[in-house]
């Protein structure tokens, strides 16, 4: 494990405005992480940005709303991850509702297509006999591919949020807050939230053409899609600005309501967790995961159509698939992990981990080796690509990239691109994620050359993690109720970091629970409270035997065990 820089966030000294009946730590917490007035935390939806800003959003709206009422066949085309899959939820959704008759949707099976609208997807939607394909967290890099939609008699719009190439596809309009000349404000939506405002825009189009009232339909209510529009968000770790804190807090209130669509509900029952106090912790770390199995091992199809049914039998049957492919998933990382872990306990033994990490094994499980970048990233602090072969019978690898803050893994890709034209086949992705497929015979010559384009970044600060802390919190707070007050003040994410405190505690009681979690029983410095604690991924080795005193970093948890909640600290960092 690399060294750990602590910083505690300096205790503010200007007040909150309009926030006096808010605890005072909750206070403080919302000060610390730029909220200056109470108002900035009012998560109506009034307060949404306007769809306006977007460059194209109109003209795509038009065009949907043409080929409804030409009754053209329009094919959703998503991705495999949890964004993807909400998204084409989301559009497939709200075209019914509005009264679209002839929808479907694809996402390409990451084992034979690969990401995005590639051509040989094309093939396919050619099959369908698609007239208007509609992507949803892809497309901004299909250039190819809208080509081939495009001879093959097809209109496309795109609707993304990853950062765009140079060269934009010849698509009939693209949708994507991140294109260098779109004005609309928050740059930080996910796939789903970009395919939502669309939605939004389709249904003032049609309401003006009088679509509705012609045809004797309600106009829908499309905020009832926001639960879907949450667990989307919360599953890509988008940053957290106030925009998507607003969609957050509307769909978990949907969603703790019961409001939410019953496959959300049926993933909730499977996962053991309480739909009522959901928050967006319970999204990425119960819900989110057993979504994303789907695509990871078979195809996302079927959590697609978990998110799509009506049907309460259905929706069981779907969901216990989703969690046996998820234990599925586990048993493979597992795996994984033990061959990542030999080569991480190698590099331990230098004097210096090396810039940046590339891992490949030929029984590597492609749809897995993001995790796996992800678990040795947070062991080594360094950038790391994980390889794994494309197929059984493939001269190439496709990798998953993850990065550390301050390092824009993308843009780094970009440069090893230009420097080294021969390397990369594709790549796309954001600052701290990336994926890319190159030649087998030339990942010794990658490993080369990322590492050294890595090295140009990397500085002495970046090479150490930097832990942000909320400094220590006083006994008589260490409660049930300021944890629930902590988790209703969110939701908490990305670039609004949830609260972590840290502390020295006396440990009482330490034991092994599951394969490698340590339950813990601490005490409090002045020894007036004891306080049940869990460590994940940590084994009781780890920390000292009991009556010694230890630093850590922690956060304020609300544990539900048979209907009873109780406060729980999960320890995050050993000091």
């Amino acid at each position: 494990m690399t060294s750990a820089k602590l910083i505690r966030r300096p205790s503010p000294d200007t007040e909150l405005a309009g926030g006096e009946h808010l605890h005072p730590l909750i206070q403080r917490l919302y000060l610390t992480r730029g909220i200056t007035d109470y108002a900035q935390v009012n998560y109506q939806l009034k307060h949404l940005h306007h769809p306006s800003g977007f460059k194209g959003i109109k003209q795509a709206a038009e065009q949907i709303c043409d080929a409804m009422a030409q009754q053209q066949r329009v094919v959703v085309v998503g991705d495999f991850d949890a964004d993807g899959a909400t998204a084409t939820a989301v559009v497939i959704r709200a075209l019914r509702a509005m009264g679209a008759e002839h929808l479907n949707f694809l996402v390409p099976n990451r084992f034979e297509y690969g990401y995005g609208l590639t051509v040989e997807l094309v093939a396919e939607l050619v099959k369908l006999k698609a007239d208007l394909v509609i992507t949803v967290d892809n497309g901004i890099s299909s250039l190819r591919g809208v080509d081939a939609a495009n001879q093959a008699g097809m209109s496309v719009i795109i609707t993304d949020h990853h950062l765009p190439p140079d060269e934009l596809p010849a698509a009939a309009a693209i949708v994507n807050p991140n294109c260098a000349d779109d004005g609309f404000p928050s740059k930080a939506l996910a796939g789903v939230g970009v395919a939502f405002y669309l939605m939004t825009v389709v249904k003032q189009e049609l309401s003006q053409r009088q679509w509705f009232e012609q045809r004797s339909l309600p106009e829908p209510n499309l905020t009832t899609l926001l639960d879907l529009v949450a667990l989307g968000t919360v599953a890509d770790v988008v940053p957290l600005d106030a925009n998507n804190r607003i969609l957050i807090d509307a769909g978990l209130k949907r969603i703790a309501q019961g409001s939410c669509v019953i496959g959300l509900s049926a993933l909730f029952t499977v996962a053991g967790c309480q739909q009522a106090s959901a928050d967006a912790n319970a999204l990425a770390f119960y819900i989110a995961p057993r979504l994303n199995a789907a695509g990871r091992l078979e195809d996302m199809g079927i959590g697609i159509n978990l998110l799509l049914t009506d049907d309460p039998a259905e929706a069981r049957v779907l969901a216990a698939q989703l969690h046996d492919i998820n234990q599925q998933r586990k048993a493979i990382q597992a795996d994984m992990q033990r061959f990542a872990d030999s080569v991480v306990a190698q590099l331990k033994q230098r004097a210096e981990l090396p810039p940046a990490l590339c891992l490949f094994h030929e029984n590597w499980h492609q749809g897995v080796v993001g995790l796996l970048a992800s678990k040795v990233k947070e062991f080594t602090h360094r950038p790391v690509v994980a390889f794994a072969l494309e197929s059984a019978e493939s001269d190439r690898v496709k990798g998953s990239a993850r990065s550390i803050q301050g390092l824009h893994i993308r843009d780094a890709l970009v440069n090893v691109s230009t420097r080294h034209p021969e390397l990369i086949e594709q790549f796309g992705g954001h600052a701290m994620a990336a994926g890319l497929t190159i030649k087998k015979a030339k990942l010794k010559d990658f490993k080369q050359a990322f590492a050294e384009e890595v090295a140009l970044s990397l500085t002495a600060d970046l090479k150490h993690r930097t832990i942000h802390s909320d400094g220590s919190v006083a006994t008589e707070d260490l409660s049930l109720h300021v944890a629930e007050l902590i988790q209703q003040a969110g939701p908490w994410g990305q670039r609004f970091e949830p609260p972590l405190f840290d502390d020295w505690f006396i440990i009482k009681q330490k034991s092994l629970v599951g394969d490698n979690h340590t339950k813990l029983t601490l005490q409090t410095p002045d020894q007036q409270k004891q306080i049940a604690a869990i460590a994940f991924n940590r084994h009781p080795n780890d920390f000292l035997e009991p009556e010694h005193r230890m630093h850590l970093c922690y956060q304020m948890m609300v544990n539900e065990f048979r209907q009873k909640r109780s406060l729980q600290l999960k320890i995050d960092h050993i000091l």
